[in-house]
């Protein structure tokens, strides 16, 4: 009776029921993608797959989104800049802007609607981020800490192999793309003698009534570092800032995670001779001791080295004893730590291989310029810890950065997976530099990813239109076919944001008189954010891609772009003229050939960055855009098919009227191909080139 009860449950429904309920028996959940964190990067991954329709969870470790916002930065006031008038329509101009915003199809999320702050309290982000995932239905699991990360092998995954996640209460999770957007969250800490002494900025006490009176000591040079300062500023006997490094000024360097003006009162202090101070070393070359009084010494780390063992700390010999005139003689009150954070490995596996080893790699993850790991397919990298592709010189570790980058890796993974090509909008080829115009003049993406996202316009066969491509990631250029499903077989533009090179510098006057340029002529010279367009014949292999200028510096071969007219938009301050010398209006004029300035030397092929734009020219895009002098014969081998080698040693004679349809003007040097792209009959073998001064001749395409 016994066994004839029990039976059901050993029959095939009971035996189902036995594999379900047992937990190592069990199979875990599976997703096409898994997303972790469920911050901005997080949700706004989660934003572009919920709008494609893809099988996505996003995983929480806290109760709602946003969690990092909870805590910092500690005194409540974000450095991302909410500018809600520009005097603008147009949205997408108006996001060059606004750098807290995440991509969206509804105008209510926008992060102008949460603050009307300049520099917003971190709670309205905290609320913003709520609104977001809420209001978009976004698939979100709170409350789940991913405790570990591995791969199971499988060759009938994707990537081959499927990324396994254990949350803390053991439950497994199962995912053929695995895309990280935890940010940076470990403190980075400096091992020295009495590091253990020393409070981080993660648990220091942000009541400036705690400090009043004291002297304090500050390890780091970062905007964490003078927020801190900032805070205690009023109460103080002193601040000392301890730093291996310089002070970098964002205002002086263009890079937004440098010192912002908001934060640097203890600059005023500092220079103006009210104690405070700025001092240069490298903190393991330090110790730090404490006396009997729990009053804190610096001394060198040499020092204490040639102690003996059983010496108290009150003996140990420090800087002023030799030396009254040390700097930091006066013991501390409080030492503080600010030393900025660094990505969480610890739940990955080894087998990952996210972790290169060096210093740098101990910050941020290793990955490709796809934001792809280097160490595992189908791993991704989203927002703060993939800046590690643009540190120090674009926006990639920053909202109005990343939130473009994300979309970037989307669009990749949608052909990669799904087999959607990057989006493209095809026009005739009349409409290309209104194109160009348009996008260099309100484009968010190239502005804010200046020299790290591109555009890509692909030529058809025979010149007749063009695929435009928005935001492509320029390092992987090579690349570009396999990842977008789109053919560049005619010819591509790229168009890219640089700055000059003369923008910055530790020991340059950036607001020098002549920062800025005035006329067409000079428009090469900008120092400022400007347009720069690049021509191929074909697809660039890596290395002609790694020859492209990385910001912030500016190679010799490029041109900036100025629109025929007005168009609302903005483009790099004062490169065109009629322009103020410190104004930022829209661009003007024509397209100018760099490469075609008479006073400068044209570079052999072995310098040119790929096959730029200008060399030879298609005929018809030589009526679109402008004529232009052919380049020197070292460079014939970049030539498009057709053109003749020795062109670039053939004068172009004015043509009549009648056959131009307008008079040339006079008094300019004959170069550059006739009216319209055509290459008249009337071109002859000439030895010199123009004098200084002389400028192209043939009528300006309008």
């Amino acid at each position: 009776m016994g066994l004839s009860a029990a039976a059901p449950l050993w029959g095939p429904p009971g035996l189902l029921l036995a594999i379900a309920l047992h937990p190592a028996l069990s199979v875990p959940p599976r997703r096409d993608y898994c997303v972790l964190g469920a911050g901005p990067a997080g949700l706004q991954m989660a934003y572009f797959l919920q709008r494609a329709g893809r099988d996505y969870e996003v995983f929480e470790r806290a109760p709602r989104p946003g969690s990092f916002f909870t805590r910092y930065p500690r005194h409540r006031k974000l450095i991302s800049i909410n500018k809600r008038y520009t005097g603008k329509a147009n949205a997408e101009f108006n996001l060059r802007h606004d750098w807290n915003s995440l991509l969206s199809h509804d105008p209510r999320l926008l992060f102008r609607q949460y603050s009307r702050a300049y520099f917003p309290d971190a709670r309205d982000m905290v609320r913003y981020l709520g609104d977001f995932a809420d209001t978009l239905g976004l698939r979100v699991q709170y409350n789940t800490t991913i405790a570990h990360v591995t791969l199971d092998k499988d060759r009938r995954a994707w990537n081959g192999h499927y990324f396994i996640l254990t949350d803390q209460k053991g439950q497994v999770h199962q995912c053929s793309v695995l895309l990280v957007a935890t940010g940076l969250s470990v403190p980075n800490q400096v091992d020295f003698p009495g590091s253990e002494n020393v409070e981080g900025y993660e648990s220091v006490s942000i009541d400036p009534e705690d400090f009043i009176g004291q002297n304090v000591l500050i390890l780091g040079r970062g905007n964490s570092a003078f927020e801190t300062a900032e805070n205690i500023l009023g109460v103080t006997n002193f601040i000392h800032m301890l730093s291996r490094s310089r002070v970098r000024l964002s205002w002086a360097t263009h890079y937004v995670g440098d010192l912002r003006a908001i934060n640097n009162g203890l600059l005023d202090t500092y220079q103006l001779k009210s104690l405070d101070g700025l001092l240069e070393s490298d903190l393991r070359d330090l110790a730090i001791l404490k006396d009997s009084k729990g009053k804190f010494h610096v001394t060198l780390k040499f020092f204490l080295e040639e102690a003996s063992t059983n010496q108290s700390a009150d003996a140990i010999t420090l800087p002023q004893d030799d030396n009254d005139n040390f700097a930091m003689r006066v013991p501390y009150d409080r030492v503080i730590r600010c030393l900025g954070w660094n990505f969480d490995f610890s739940i990955f596996n080894k087998s990952l291989r996210l972790n290169s080893g060096n210093a740098f790699g101990k910050k941020y993850p290793l990955i490709r310029a796809s934001y792809e790991s280097k160490g595992s397919r189908g791993l991704f990298i989203l927002g703060t810890a993939s800046h590690s592709v643009d540190y120090r010189k674009s926006a990639g570790g920053f909202i109005h950065g990343f939130r473009y980058t994300v979309r970037a890796v989307h669009r990749l993974l949608e052909h990669r997976h799904h087999s959607v090509a990057w989006p493209a909008t095809e026009l005739p080829i009349t409409q290309l530099t209104s194109s160009i115009v348009r996008r260099v003049n309100e484009a968010s993406g190239l502005y804010q990813m200046f020299g790290v996202l591109a555009d890509v316009i692909l030529l058809k066969e025979n010149a007749m239109a063009f695929e435009y491509l928005e935001e492509f990631p320029i390092q992987m250029l090579a690349q570009l076919e396999t990842l977008t499903g789109r053919k560049a077989r005619h010819g591509l533009f790229v168009i890219n944001m640089e700055y000059g090179r003369n923008f910055s510098g530790p020991d340059k006057d950036v607001f020098f008189d002549d920062r800025s340029v005035g006329h067409t002529e000079d428009a090469w010279q900008s120092n400022f954010l400007h347009p720069v367009i690049y021509y191929y014949r074909y697809l660039p292999t890596g290395e002609q891609v790694s020859a492209l200028p990385q910001p912030p510096s500016l190679a010799a071969l490029t041109w900036p772009l100025s629109p025929p007219h007005r168009t609302g938009g903005e483009v790099p301050p004062c490169t065109l003229a009629p322009a103020s010398a410190h104004s930022h209006p829209p661009h003007r004029g024509r397209l100018l050939n760099r490469l075609d300035r008479p006073d400068r030397a044209h570079p052999t092929s072995e310098a040119l960055p790929g096959e730029l734009f200008g060399h030879r020219f298609a005929k018809l895009l030589c009526r679109v855009l402008l004529p232009v002098r052919p380049h020197a014969p070292e460079a014939a081998t970049l030539l498009p098919a057709g053109v003749p080698e020795d062109a670039g040693t053939r004068e172009y004679q004015e043509p009549s009227a009648a056959q131009s349809g307008e008079q040339a003007p006079t008094g300019r040097c004959p170069h550059g191909q006739g009216p319209g792209g055509q290459q008249p009959a009337s071109w002859r073998p000439r030895a010199t080139r123009c004098p200084p001064g002389s400028r192209a001749s043939g009528p300006v395409p309008r």
